[in-house]
């Protein structure tokens, strides 16, 4: 039996999609679209700064976000993809054109 829960991409990527949808959604948002806490929010948003997909800047009391979409997808399957190419599929054209 099969469970109907389970989703094609994890919650890094789900977080990147809604993060390149919406550069300066709030973290509790994100969270909250994702269906996770929004201190999972922080760590995934953390990990993605750290490995140089997001880059964030604070503007005022909210951060503004870029994801470099130059990047390769990291699992050795996908490896020969990059970010836009994961953007390319699953976002609208308009948040594709936030990504560098």
């Amino acid at each position: 039996m099969t469970s109907d829960r389970w989703t094609f991409l994890t919650n890094y990527g789900h977080v990147l999609l809604c993060i390149a949808a919406d550069p300066e959604i709030r973290l509790r948002d994100v969270a909250a679209k994702v269906g996770i806490t929004e201190r999972a929010a922080q760590r995934i948003v953390a990990d993605l700064v750290e490995s140089g997909y997001l880059e964030s800047h604070k503007q005022g009391r909210r951060n503004h976000y870029r994801v470099d979409g130059s990047l390769p997808l990291r699992h050795p399957i996908e490896e020969q993809n990059h970010v836009t190419a994961l953007l390319a599929l699953l976002q609208p054209q308009k948040a594709r054109q936030r990504t560098r």
